[in-house]
């Protein structure tokens, strides 16, 4: 008797506790991921509609007659594109990126574009990857995308090389929208562990912006370069569902499943994959508020608590629109500038100002770092008391000396054995990306 009158009370408890669950879910905003975050400052954020619409760009089939240009225009110089490669040309390894040259910012770009959905070779770029398959730097990268990163180096370097050499004090800057901010950000880790090739090229003047970036690196490596790559949210990095598995039907099904798992679990899986490097996240809606309000920009390095819940919103496929997050970027971007044109900062404040961002970004990557190993995150590593983030960039390859033929010849066999390393076969011995052989 005792036990039947317990029965409801216990399904009572668990109605309950599901409802709270739900209620709790459905309700979750992508506001309360950012709520504890830092204002981002309109010198960091200012590079991100610029970049976005160089992305744009690498869309159009004639830069002179565009079809998408954003409002105000592309305000771009097409006769500084150096490079533009489309999917002809890349022969379906990589999606169609871009190299151009802004005199104007002091900046060398390679804007790649994202995931084309009629295009079979960007799902095979997307899909070439399984839980665990690419150990790189200490931690996991998504295979495919790695793939795409070493064949635009392998195409590319030269002509980055002599733009730097030709342009000294320029930063290099890789970007990409969703497919293509997964090549970007590991082309940016690449080079950065191999500064020598590209002139030892300093590791400040490399940086990625990942526009709606698609989850590509372990969370070690995602916080350690955090000095050099930049994310701007959408839903895709809240996905906790591999790329391969991104299909409406597949996506729903990975993404209850996800929910149910803590998140102490998810951060001791070293093969789990997230969003790149330090956030940015444009807020601009509350709960229970069916219109739009002024974008706010929000920026941190988090480590646990890292987009760990997809937001459920009918906004979320516009949303990841390339065209549409330029618009909100630059709408952001102008109201930060209008509040410091009314406050009149004067330029010694505003030079102080821009060394304090750079001594709070580094404090808080290094917290970022030493928070990660407090939380046991696999293969994390505390800094340098020193602040120096050399130890985790120490194997490069060497170039010998000789003649300047020499030099170029061993340079390029260099860029082989460092592909042919990143690369090696897989279980069932395959090696997709071909070998150039230096002639003499």
């Amino acid at each position: 008797m005792s036990l039947a009158c317990g029965l409801p009370l216990l399904e009572g408890i668990y109605c309950i506790a599901c409802v709270r669950w739900a209620w709790n879910r459905c309700l979750h905003t992508a506001s309360h991921d950012s709520e504890n975050w830092g204002i981002a400052t309109p010198e960091e954020f200012e590079p991100v509609p610029r970049i976005c619409r160089l992305i744009l760009a690498v869309y159009e089939e004639d830069i002179q007659k565009p079809q998408w240009a954003p409002i105000g225009g592309y305000r771009i110089d097409p006769a500084f594109f150096i490079v533009r490669k489309k999917y002809e040309d890349t022969q379906g390894r990589v999606p169609p990126y871009i190299i151009y040259l802004d005199h104007g910012n002091h900046d060398i770009v390679l804007a790649v574009s994202g995931l084309n959905l009629a295009k079979v070779s960007d799902y095979a770029v997307l899909w070439d990857n399984r839980l665990g398959q690419r150990k790189f730097d200490g931690g996991y990268v998504h295979n495919g995308l790695l793939k795409a990163a070493g064949w635009v180096l392998d195409a590319e370097c030269e002509t980055l090389r002599e733009l730097l050499e030709k342009n000294p004090g320029y930063t290099l800057t890789f970007a990409g929208h969703s497919l293509g901010s997964g090549v970007a950000a590991l082309l940016s880790v690449v080079v950065v562990q191999n500064r020598d090739r590209l002139g030892n090229l300093e590791r400040k003047r490399i940086r990625s912006f990942a526009v709606a970036p698609v989850r590509c690196m372990s969370l070690n490596l995602a916080v350690r370069y955090a000095d050099v790559i930049n994310s701007i949210d959408d839903f895709l990095p809240r996905t906790a569902t591999p790329l391969e598995d991104i299909l409406p039907c597949i996506l729903c099904l990975r993404c209850m499943r996800d929910t149910c798992i803590p998140e102490e679990r998810m951060l001791k899986d070293p093969r789990r994959l997230y969003a790149p490097g330090r956030l940015y996240h444009i807020v601009e809606r509350k709960p229970f508020r069916c219109r739009r309000f002024l974008p706010v920009v929000k920026t941190a390095v988090p480590v646990d608590g890292r987009f760990e819940r997809i937001v459920l919103s009918c906004n979320a496929a516009s949303d990841h629109a390339i065209i549409w997050i330029e618009r909100e970027a630059q709408k952001a971007l102008d109201l930060m500038l209008e509040k410091d044109r009314i406050a009149e900062i004067p330029r010694k404040q505003w030079m102080e100002r821009q060394e304090t961002i750079e001594r709070e970004h580094s404090e808080e990557h290094i917290a970022a770092l030493r928070r990660a190993v407090t939380l046991a995150v696999p293969h994390a590593f505390a800094p340098y008391p020193y602040g120096t983030f050399d130890r985790f960039s120490s194997e490069h390859f060497v170039v010998g000396e000789g003649s300047l033929g020499d030099q170029k010849c061993k340079q390029r066999k260099s860029w082989d054995e460092l592909i042919e390393r990143l690369f090696e076969k897989d279980e069932s011995g395959h090696m997709v990306l071909r070998k150039i052989l230096c002639t003499p």
